[in-house]
Parts: structure tokens; C-alpha cells; sequence
């Protein structure tokens, strides 16, 4: 049913004798009806609101740590009391987190509900933490934070509702008039309570519920800075329960970094891609335009080093423009004239030849944070940027190779048409792999990321001559666990495929296991697929059987 054919229906039925009824009240109703003449799946499906939210395979869900010290100077950040260092209270996350307290339980229940009512399968989850700088957080509350994430989704899975019982009070803000930094007045009012420590046993005791619940975290995703990368926070980001770290680059010019007072330099950001990318972790990098003592005319040249250079080449990548936010110390330089926003031209042209660049392997998932205008005193207020810098690269007459691009989305595909396109190119870890599950014209079904990595690489002693999987994604709306529905391009066996591949690929490179840096609720998948428990890892023995496992599986035929 398109949208003017539901219209009409409505038109006939009105609500009260006036207004339209949401489709939150429908799918509410239908869903109170003892017998209904279809699955609630496909009703939802013919009702569901926001469906881009989860045509990418999974439903994120997106919650904010409170407002904490932050190791960071940054110029360009906002400052705002009231919020983590970065963020805005009109940021639509950070309202949904301030209206929730910050508690972890009550953002991810809510939000879950809200999926739910607009009728969004809520099985397979990615949690994504933001907030201030993570590492930075006392390992109690973090270990608290993550466990009561894990917390809400069993019990949503379960049908049990412990909000009630939640007792979190809210982080209190500094009195009007306060001075001082940023630190130094959230300081005396984000002491971590009795009320937010955990112990890791618990922590592993919802993790292991969490494995087997109906709604599963299929990735968690923590952000970080390049100098709080360490071998042991490594150790810790995993045993959280963390597939993917986003780190916040911003350039790799060293006179730019200093300028900003970002605290690091580049040889930091080499090291902590290097030990992240080693340890299996899903990369998403954070860069910045128009910083301050940028040019224009060198922005595309510094950019380039991403992918040129194998020590960095991340898997996704959140561009953003630098808007100059009031509580920002960028207001000085703003005043003194030493910075200036770039014109809109100017910044559309930078965008469309950096989009361009970008690589098969990569996906650009933003363009614009969501700052909400009123709170921009100068630079980029579009909110539609993305699509005005692709409008400008079609003129231009060029196809985009990034992964967003190119997602089949929603789109009806048969695994038996896939070709299987294989990228390979050296990072810092060794040699990275990308198996891409592709349509005859070119857009993606699935991929998976394989290391294969080289002699004397930095990675965990679990990790030692192991070929790792650092992600399988298969695309297409959101199906649930279980559901064998003819169409999307999940649960047909792609997955499955792509690992059997990859194993061929490790084998054939002489390794004798591989490795994967598994989400807790796809353990059980794995568990099927021949892998066991490790430590931190799950793994499987290449030394027999991969061969007929993978003539079993009937794998994608490679173009």
C-alpha cells in the first residue's frame, strides 16, 4: 500500500469526525485485536513510519553518556554544561537522552518502544554510545553504563518493563553565573554514584543472557580519541562488548591539530588505527573541514592521506564541516577574523571531490551533524548538504564507489544473482580484504571484512597468526530472527557465504585459524558457522573440512 492509497483510507475512517489517525494509534489497535488477518509483521511493513531507520539490516539505537570532564581543548567544541562535551540540548539524541536522565536503561527502552510503535522489528540492535571522550569515563560506571544497555534490550526482548524501578537521578547542572572551563565547573557534579558501578561479573551475566534474548545487540559501537588508545583500553573496549570504535581524526595535518588544541598529533592517530585495526575493530573516523588554520585549496590534498596512506584507510567515515557554536572558543578566532567559514560553494565543491575519492570499502555514513540552526553563529546551515554535494556530483557526471551509494536497501534481491567482487589492499594490520556481494550493476548486498594479517603486527596475543573477520553485513530491510521471507537479501545464506569465503582466503594464505570479533548477539550465528569461544574472540580451526563446509554453502560466484 503506497502512502495516497493509506490517505484515502483514512480520509473515509477520521479520527473523532476530524484529524487523520497516527500510525502509531493503527498499529497500536491492530495489535490489541485478538485475531488478526495478517502477520503483525506485514501489517507494520505496509504502515511503517521512517523506513530508512533500518533498510541498512539493523535498527540502531543511539544513547549519550552523562556530562563528564573531558581530557580534550578542542577549540571548535561546544561547551554547554548542561550536555557531554560536544553536543548541543537541541540535538534531537540529546534531548531524548536529557528527557531519560542520561540513564543507559531508560534511553535504549524508550527508544525500543518508539521503534516499535512505528512498526520497526526490534531483534537485532546496534547499540551506539556517544558523548564525551569514553575512555575517559571511570571503568565502573562504564562497565555500569553497558551493562544497563544490555539490561533494557533483555528486557524488552522479554516483555518485562523495569522502568519504574529505575532510581537515577539527573544529572544536576552548575549555577547560573559559575566560571571556569568547561572541566572545571562540570567537575564538582559528574562524580560517578554508588548507583552507576558495576562489576564485570554482572556485566557478562547480561551478556550472556543478551546471546539468546529477541532483542539482540548486534554491534555496540564507543567513540574515542587517538591518544586514549592503548593495548590494555583495547583490552577493556572488548571485554565491554565493543565491534566498533568511531575516533575523532579531524585532520592529519599536525600545524592544523596544533591550531585546534586537539591534544594529539598524527603519529597518534597512526598508532591508534593501527592497534584498533589489529584488534579486529570496525573503524569509523571522524574528519573535520574548515578547522581552524585550514585552506581551502589544501583540505582535498590532507583528505587523500586517508585512503593513500595504508596506516589509516578507515571502513566508515563521519565528515563534518566546523560550525562555530557560541559557548565554542572558535568565537575568538571568529572575532580576530583568523577564521572564517568557507562559502557554500566552496564547501559543496570540497565535498564533491572528497566523496568521490572515497573507496569502495568505505562507507560516508554523515555529512552534517545535527546542530539545529538557531545555534549556528556561523558556517553550514543546510540541512539537505549531503544531497545538494550529490547533486553536484551527478552533474558532474561521476558514479559514487562508497557503500552508502550503493546499499540495496529495501530492494527485493536473490542471493543466487549476487556476483562476488573481492578488493584487497594493505593497511596497517597487514592485508585487508573486502568481499563485496554485488548485483550485475553494481550495488551491494552484503560485504565482509577480513584481515589477514602480517609478521609482527600489534595486535592482542589471543589475535596471534590468526586471520580475523572484523565485520559481515548483509543488507535489506530489517528482517526478524528466525524470518525466511522471500525477497531481502537477509536470511537467504549470504552470510554464511562470505565467512566460507573468507576462510578459504585465510587458508589458502597458510593461516591455520580464524578468528572474529563477534557481537554478543550474533555469538549463537557463529557458534553454528563452526566457531568457539576464545577469550575476547570467537575462532575456528581451518586445519580440516573448510573446503566441503564451503562447497555446501553453495558460495557467490566471483566476476
Amino acid at each position: 500500500m503506497d502512502e495516497r492509497a493509506l490517505n484515502r483510507i483514512l480520509r473515509r475512517f477520521p479520527k473523532d469526525g476530524r484529524g487523520f489517525f497516527t500510525k502509531r494509534e493503527i498499529l497500536r489497535a491492530y495489535r490489541s485485536q485478538p485475531e488478526r488477518p495478517v502477520p503483525e509483521a506485514v501489517f507494520a511493513e505496509r504502515l511503517r513510519t521512517c523506513p530508512t531507520r533500518t533498510l541498512s539490516g539493523i535498527t540502531p539505537v543511539t544513547v549519550l553518556t552523562k556530562p563528564f570532564p573531558c581530557p580534550g581543548r578542542c577549540v571548535f567544541c561546544p561547551s554547554d554544561v548542561r550536555m557531554p562535551k560536544s553536543y548541543l540540548p537541541n540535538e534531537p539524541g540529546c534531548q531524548r537522552a536529557e528527557q531519560n536522565r542520561f540513564d543507559p536503561y531508560l534511553q535504549a527502552w524508550n527508544r525500543l518502544e518508539a521503534y516499535r510503535t512505528m512498526g520497526h522489528a526490534t531483534d537485532k540492535i546496534e547499540l551506539i554510545v556517544l558523548g564525551g571522550t569514553w575512555s575517559h569515563y571511570p571503568p565502573a560506571y562504564q562497565r555500569w553504563f553497558v551493562a544497563r544497555l544490555f539490561d533494557a534490550l533483555n528486557d524488552f526482548g522479554a516483555g518485562r518493563d523495569a522502568r519504574a524501578a529505575v532510581v537515577t537521578a539527573a544529572p544536576r547542572v552548575p549555577e547560573a553565573g559559575a566560571s571556569g572551563s568547561y572541566n572545571a565547573r562540570i567537575a564538582p557534579i559528574s562524580r560517578v554514584t554508588s548507583l552507576e558501578e558495576e562489576t564485570w561479573e554482572r556485566l557478562e551475566e547480561a551478556h550472556r543472557e543478551n546471546e539468546a534474548a529477541a532483542t539482540r545487540c548486534v554491534g555496540l559501537s564507543l567513540e574515542t580519541r587517538p591518544d586514549s588508545v592503548t593495548a590494555t583500553e583495547i583490552q577493556c573496549l572488548r571485554r565491554l562488548g565493543a565491534t566498533k570504535i568511531q575516533i575523532g581524526l579531524q585532520s592529519l595535518s599536525d600545524d592544523v591539530l596544533a591550531a585546534n588544541q586537539r591534544g594529539h598529533d598524527v603519529a597518534s592517530s597512526r598508532r591508534a588505527m593501527a592497534l584498533l585495526r589489529a584488534a579486529g575493530f570496525k573503524l569509523q573516523v571522524h574528519w573535520m573541514l574548515n578547522l581552524l588554520g585550514a585552506r581551502a585549496e589544501s583540505e582535498a590534498t590532507d583528505f587523500a592521506q586517508l585512503f593513500a596512506d595504508p596506516d589509516f584507510r578507515p571502513d566508515e567515515l563521519k565528515v563534518y564541516p566546523c560550525s562555530l557554536i557560541e559557548t565554542a572558543e572558535l568565537m575568538d578566532h571568529w572575532r580576530t577574523g583568523a577564521w572564517k567559514p568557507y562559502a557554500s560553494e566552496v564547501l559543496i565543491e570540497l565535498l564533491a571531490d572528497m566523496l568521490v575519492s572515497v573507496p569502495e570499502w568505505c562507507r560516508v555514513t554523515r555529512m552534517i551533524r545535527d546542530i539545529p540552526s538557531p545555534d549556528i553563529v556561523a558556517g553550514n546551515r543546510r540541512t539537505n548538504l549531503r544531497e545538494a554535494v550529490e547533486a553536484r556530483i551527478a552533474e558532474r557526471g561521476v558514479k559514487l564507489r562508497e557503500i552508502r551509494s550503493r546499499e540495496i536497501r529495501g530492494e527485493a534481491v536473490l542471493a543466487s544473482d549476487l556476483g562476488l567482487n573481492e578488493t584487497h589492499y594493505a593497511s596497517a594490520a597487514g592485508r585487508d580484504y573486502f568481499l563485496a556481494a554485488e548485483t550485475s550493476d553494481g550495488r551491494l548486498a552484503g560485504f565482509l571484512r577480513l584481515t589477514l594479517p602480517s609478521e609482527g603486527n600489534p595486535c592482542p596475543d589471543e589475535l596471534r597468526d590468526a586471520a580475523v573477520i572484523r565485520e559481515v553485513h548483509v543488507y535489506g530491510a530489517q528482517v526478524s530472527l528466525g524470518d525466511r521471507e522471500a525477497g531481502p537479501a537477509q536470511h537467504q545464506g549470504l552470510g554464511t557465504r562470505l565467512v566460507e569465503r573468507a576462510c578459504q582466503l585465510a587458508r589458502d594464505a597458510g593461516h591455520v585459524r580464524v578468528a572474529v570479533i563477534s557481537a554478543i548477539g550474533t555469538r549463537g550465528w557463529y557458534r553454528r558457522l563452526g566457531f568457539e569461544a576464545g577469550g575476547l574472540y570467537q575462532h575456528r580451526s581451518l586445519r580440516d573440512g573448510v573446503e566441503a563446509a564451503a562447497k555446501e554453502s553453495d558460495p557467490i560466484v566471483s566476476r
